[in-house]
């Protein structure tokens, strides 16, 4: 069975993220390893890199940033969120991304 770094799952998409902070722009910036890497312009200080990161998937799959959450990997580079929502929907958007 293959492994990725999304799966949908009820109530939307669990993803796993490798973060790049202090980028020169926020995107996604394909794959790392087993995760998606994001780069995010935001330093890793008091928790602005995950802020962005959180502002920025919201604004990428159409959420509230409150329906992003971070469920670990809070203080690492290599985290995994929970995004709430049609997880069809979610999924689709993923896998646009990485095309």
């Amino acid at each position: 069975m293959e492994t990725t770094p999304f799966d949908p799952v009820p109530g939307g998409l669990r993803l796993a993220l490798h973060l790049q902070p202090g980028a020169k722009r926020t995107a996604f910036a394909g794959i790392y390893g087993d995760k998606v890497k994001l780069a995010v312009q935001s330093p890793p200080v008091d928790g602005r890199a995950n802020d962005a990161a959180i502002r920025f998937l919201a604004a990428h799959f159409g959420v509230a940033a409150r329906d992003v959450e971070i469920v670990s990997g809070a203080a690492s580079r290599d985290k995994r969120f929970f995004i709430r929502g049609d997880a069809d929907v979610l999924l689709k958007k993923m896998k646009d991304v990485l095309q």
